[in-house]
């Protein structure tokens, strides 16, 4: 339907008609839409009355001769008011576009109006969207960051339930290059891992990361000088770039990532709403799509897409990338035990330390590969991680002297110690480790064994641990009993042995008598 001028328009109109001027510079001349002045125009040629007659006429005149009439073209506006009343304009819905439904519309009548009359006929039954205002900015200086306030779903396959994740938006200004990922939280993990694809994204990354007050990279917001979380600032220095937050109750400072969450729910939300996702890789797998197309439509302004910007303004003075990988470092404080380990809670694990350090406070610093351990700022430990409960990691550098010789005891380690004394010494042991289910001690009586050299010669040694295995008495008690009561010597010298031997407090047989 044509929308009625007044009187004074009409008047107008009549005027310049009358001195020959074209419909088209009436159009340009009064502002009317040009079809309103065709259909104008049209009346007065058909009416009964000249242009003269029609000027003398007074105002209610004009309109009952003009304005109670319609233009409209009835079959075409009955099929876009049926495509209003029969299909689910959500207004209210993240990401609704008014482009995404005229389309539809247009795939479903035959004859459809055009896009400008789509979006009248929409503006007159539905509220206009509002703008917003572009922002011009120095290409490759920062990226601007932010999680949306509105979450997608992933559904459990097994029991139906919708589980919420977040949606991480970064945006180059200059370019308005745009990234979109879905993680499982806001955590300074995810966080992390989601700024790591968009510098990979990006094949580049600026000069500052700008985020909104997230907590997970900012542990203390300022309006003037906010206290940066550590591992977010630990991945600014490997991309050789700076943190630089937004300040607090500011929206002007994040209007420009506020403007991409927004589009975001247009072009990517709004779309995946009738879809149903069963893992996280699915979902990003469909936004990547989505995403491609939404960098690669034209901007009408610029006449380029987001992508052609990118690529031919801003792309070039981003910073490499570093060869190596970022790994988030994480930070606990510890006490080294009398054991010489530090304990690191998250695992539940044990990692050692040089000795001298026991009792000390030291920093851990741990990767998902290794875990460092600092004292006064100097590294004093490097482990590789390990993620098994209760587990002692050892570094035998670390250790004293006495606990380096423990961890090396081994059958081995004895037979090749014993070898230097002699062959009945190496058999004695070798048949007391045996002879014992757990090792340990064996390794120590053996070890004592092995001491008695020190009061003892070899020789003693060996006829003693030739006196043992005839009695197969393995134990470190016998042996120095034989050695201290001399009875190693008797059997050399061919005298009986006592059954028990001589001493102070023993009386003897006549004291029974």
């Amino acid at each position: 339907m044509a929308n009625p001028i007044n009187t004074m328009d009409i008047k107008q109109i009549i005027t310049l008609k009358k001195d020959g001027v074209s419909n088209r510079q009436v159009h340009k001349l009064l502002g009317i839409h040009r079809n309103t002045v065709n259909e104008y125009v049209k009346k007065f040629e058909v009416s009964s009355y000249s242009m003269d007659e029609l000027l003398t006429f007074n105002d209610q005149k004009l309109r009952e001769l003009f304005t109670t009439k319609t233009t409209m073209d009835k079959g075409r506006h009955s099929g876009l008011m049926s495509y209003f009343d029969n299909n689910d304009l959500r207004l209210k819905h993240p990401g609704f576009n008014a482009q995404f439904h005229y389309f539809d519309y247009c795939n479903k009548v035959e004859l459809p109006y055009g896009y400008t009359q789509f979006m009248e006929h929409f503006n007159r039954r539905y509220k206009t969207p509002k703008g917003s205002m572009k922002l011009n900015h120095v290409p490759g200086d920062k990226v601007y960051i932010d999680f949306a306030g509105k979450k997608l779903h992933i559904t459990d396959r097994n029991t139906g339930e919708m589980i919420p994740v977040e949606v991480f938006v970064a945006i180059l200004p200059s370019s308005q290059y745009t990234f979109v990922c879905a993680c499982r939280s806001q955590k300074k993990e995810d966080l992390i891992t989601c700024m790591k694809k968009a510098f990979q994204f990006y094949s580049g990354a600026p000069k500052a990361i700008v985020p909104d007050n997230l907590k997970s990279a900012v542990s203390k917001s300022s309006k003037y000088e906010p206290e940066i979380n550590r591992s977010f600032k630990d991945l600014a220095r490997h991309y050789d770039c700076v943190v630089s937050p937004t300040r607090s109750y500011s929206p002007q400072d994040k209007a420009l990532v506020e403007n991409a969450v927004q589009l975001a729910y247009q072009r990517i939300y709004y779309p995946l709403r009738q879809i149903t996702f069963f893992s996280l890789q699915a979902l990003n797998q469909e936004i990547s799509k989505l995403l491609m197309a939404y960098n690669d439509t034209i901007l009408q302004r610029a006449g380029a897409s987001r992508r052609q910007l990118f690529e031919s303004t801003e792309k070039a003075t981003l910073k490499p990338l570093p060869v190596a990988e970022f790994e988030m470092i994480e930070y606990r404080s510890a006490k080294v035990q009398q054991v010489g380990y530090v304990y690191l809670s998250p695992d539940k694990n044990y990692y050692s330390v040089p000795y001298r350090y026991i009792g000390k406070q030291v920093q851990l610093q741990y990767t998902q590969s290794s875990v460092c351990v600092y004292f006064n700022s100097e590294r004093i430990a490097t482990h590789r991680r390990s993620y098994q409960k209760g587990h002692y990691t050892t570094d035998t550098d670390h250790l004293a002297s006495t606990h380096q010789a423990y961890l090396k005891w081994s059958p081995e380690y004895f037979k090749k110690r014993t070898s230097s004394i002699g062959e009945q010494t190496s058999k004695y042991v070798m048949r007391m480790i045996d002879h014992f289910e757990y090792p340990e001690i064996a390794y120590k009586r053996s070890l004592g064994i092995l001491n008695l050299v020190k009061k003892y010669s070899s020789d003693r040694l060996e006829k003693a641990c030739s006196l043992g295995m005839q009695a197969e008495a393995y134990s470190y008690r016998h042996i120095a009993n034989i050695l201290e009561n001399k009875m190693d010597l008797q059997q050399e010298s061919n005298e009986p042995i006592a059954e028990i031997p001589p001493h102070e407090n023993i009386r003897g047989a006549s004291a029974y008598q």
